[in-house]
């Protein structure tokens, strides 16, 4: 089992900046493959970023490319998400994932955070 507590949502204005962080507990980090998704409102949830074991090989969501950053800490068993140049329909939900695949689904992905939300206002 892995535990993941994802921190940092809060509000932010268009053009804005956040981080967020998960952090993770149980079984050995570096061990899985991690990602980041989010969910609107009445929307499914969708893809945002993912990395491999030591993020050397990233994927990003078309919508957030260029602005997005995922990156870890395996020594603090932490995932992160840079969030740059914030729109309003980056307003969601985020969650962290853990998984045995850098997968833009989210069938492969075994373990989930409780989730953060983000809002970005205009």
């Amino acid at each position: 089992q892995v535990q993941l507590v994802e921190s940092g949502g809060g509000l932010v204005q268009t053009g804005g900046s956040l981080r967020l962080s998960c952090a993770a507990s149980g079984r050995t980090f570096s061990n899985y493959h991690m990602g980041w998704f989010r969910q609107a409102p009445g929307k499914d949830r969708e893809f945002v970023a993912a990395c491999n074991w030591n993020c050397g090989r990233t994927t990003y969501a078309d919508s957030v490319k260029g602005r997005f950053t995922i990156s870890r800490d395996n020594a603090k068993n932490t995932l992160y998400l840079q969030m740059s140049s914030l729109k309003a329909e980056d307003t969601a939900v985020y969650y962290c994932a853990a998984g045995w695949d850098i997968a833009t689904l989210t069938a492969p992905y075994d373990y989930w955070g409780q989730g953060t939300q983000v809002t970005v206002s205009s």
